[in-house]
């Protein structure tokens, strides 16, 4: 069981034991429900160097890959310091470098976010007098929860073609989209079942049902689990006050476009101080005249 009890003494406070387990059971539910694809588990089970080897396996069609590292929520920028965390950063043993998201938003696996990460790949993995021809190849792989290239394919392999004579553009980088909603017989639609699944008796592929398994049942498991558990709540809250801030900005500009407008301001000028949409704003305008 997960053991907050020293935690709590730690702090001087007085551990309600009642509390106390009613706080774990609570926590070892929320694990239990846990799928690979969630990404705060995701973290923990991919830690297993033989899943991320697995995964790519898979989805390259390949049983020749052999991951040497694995690092995850890894921090890349570009030169002016926008940074991107990148969910799963793996090389393989010949030095070609994988990215991985798991994207459940559509807005973030978006074209220009893939060739976004695929530049950063290339910027962060040269230095100063390496020969073009020593660049490594790279694969940005989205993993969707939606058919976001919206063609009913499990799999869309994206490279840059000659356009006169259809022959591929061979400048090693890859990028990949795998739709999750097909969750068919074949390997990869196993793999994609796999995802969604949370009780490890019920995963097709062993590697992924062993850790599973340990993360979930296992006492060291559990152990490992709880900044999992931490993180998961933190991000909620964040969401939660981002949404919030978001709604009150809103309703600020919102406020500000009415007082603008009822001053007999245009609906151009409202639109380019208040930064609302002309849609927005004469909608606003109608219902004040009304």
């Amino acid at each position: 069981m997960l053991d907050y009890s020293k935690e709590k003494e730690s702090m001087g406070e007085q551990v309600d034991p009642f509390d106390l387990t009613k706080k774990q059971e609570a926590d070892l539910q929320r694990i239990r429900q846990f799928r690979l694809i969630d990404d705060v588990f995701m973290n923990k089970v991919f830690e297993d160097k033989s899943c991320v080897e697995l995964l790519l396996q898979i989805i390259l069609d390949r049983t020749d890959l052999h991951v040497e590292s694995v690092n995850l929520q890894h921090g890349i920028s570009n030169l002016q310091g926008r940074a991107v965390r990148l969910d799963i950063l793996a090389v393989d043993d010949s030095g070609k470098i994988y990215n991985i998201e798991v994207q459940k938003n559509d807005h973030g696996a978006q074209a220009k976010r893939a060739r976004y990460n695929s530049s950063l790949l290339d910027a962060n993995i040269t230095e100063a007098g390496n020969q073009y021809e020593n660049l490594k190849e790279t694969y940005v792989i989205f993993i969707t929860e939606n058919d976001v290239l919206r063609d009913n394919l499990p799999l869309y392999d994206i490279r840059r073609t000659i356009k006169q004579s259809a022959k591929d553009f061979e400048d090693g980088s890859h990028i990949i989209y795998v739709n999750s909603q097909r969750r068919d017989g074949t390997a990869l639609g196993k793999l994609m079942q796999d995802l969604y699944c949370t009780d490890p008796k019920n995963l097709h592929y062993h590697e992924f049902a062993e850790r599973m398994e340990f993360l979930k049942y296992s006492k060291e498991g559990e152990e490992k689990m709880t900044d999992v558990i931490e993180e998961y709540a933190a991000r909620k809250a964040e969401a939660l006050a981002k949404e919030a801030a978001e709604a009150m900005a809103k309703e600020k500009k919102i406020e500000f476009a009415k007082d603008l407008l009822a001053e007999g301001m245009s609906i151009e000028f409202t639109v380019r101080l208040s930064k609302l949409s002309e849609a927005e704003v004469r909608e606003l305008a109608s219902k004040l005249s009304a």
